[in-house]
């Protein structure tokens, strides 16, 4: 009796068990609804993309289009301010809904989180000074001792310097400020994304994009979500694809963006 009563013990906790793992963990687009806002993480220190100004206030395509995303759920924004070493802590952490501000798609950013559909291509070039830009064109003339390369740290940027210009001399700076080292010759080469190196360029007379169609990195920029959450991302990619079939996405982009002619 003993025995029998010890199984169908067993058996009701596992059945206990099943119906717990069953049951599908809450989306974030449920809490989101609750709770009536959407917590966004942005770095705040890469234009076009995400700024926060002396104001407190963020600006930016991606921190526009945060704003739409809320409002296609009917929420607030709640900013989280992180950096571009403790976005992924941050959102394993789970104080992200969603990670906006020119984030790159990385394969090991995927193996921690998701990515919704693509924003767009958008490649790593070099940023010079004007008077710079035949010294700069190649690999080959990037990976030399004698080029002081600057990034901010942490980054898809200073990946690239590691991977493939382990030969410069790499400092770090603050993304905000970082272009004022070049500009005053204290650095030679920041390897940066294209829209970011077009629109500092445009920004600050003296400093070029070299090539800015023809990426020595082929690149993708995309926003992370959390990982597992398929009603979340489902969500996220049905609204970015309304944003650009409407055409809201690209009004955003062209108040920030500026775009190399065609070659």
């Amino acid at each position: 009796m003993k025995t029998i009563t010890s199984t169908m013990t067993f058996c009701g906790l596992l059945a206990l068990c099943g119906s717990a793992l069953a049951e599908p963990a809450p989306s974030h687009l449920d809490r989101i609804l609750e709770q009536g806002e959407l917590r966004v993480c942005t770095t705040g220190d890469y234009k076009p993309y995400t700024y926060k100004a002396e104001s407190g206030e963020y600006e930016g395509i991606d921190i526009d289009m945060a704003r739409s995303l809320a409002t296609s759920l009917g929420v607030k924004v709640q900013w989280i301010q992180t950096t571009w070493k403790t976005l992924m802590p941050d959102m394993l952490a789970g104080k992200c809904d969603v990670g906006m501000g020119g984030i790159s798609v990385t394969l090991e950013r995927q193996k921690k989180a998701y990515f919704s559909n693509t924003l767009d291509v958008d490649g790593k070039i070099p940023l010079v000074r004007c008077e710079d830009q035949s010294r700069y064109q190649t690999i080959e003339q990037l990976n030399q001792p004698s080029v002081r390369l600057v990034e901010p740290a942490g980054g898809t940027n200073e990946a690239f310097v590691r991977a493939f210009l382990p030969k410069g001399q790499l400092a770090f700076h603050d993304n905000v400020t970082i272009f004022q080292e070049l500009l005053e010759k204290r650095a030679d080469v920041m390897i940066t994304d294209a829209s970011e190196a077009l629109y500092q360029q445009k920004l600050k007379p003296g400093l070029c994009a070299v090539n800015p169609t023809h990426y020595l990195q082929y690149g993708e920029k995309a926003y992370l979500l959390p990982r597992d959450d398929n009603t979340w991302k489902m969500y996220v990619d049905q609204w970015l694809h309304l944003s650009k079939a409407n055409g809201s996405y690209q009004k955003v982009i062209g108040q920030w963006l500026a775009v190399p002619a065609a070659q």
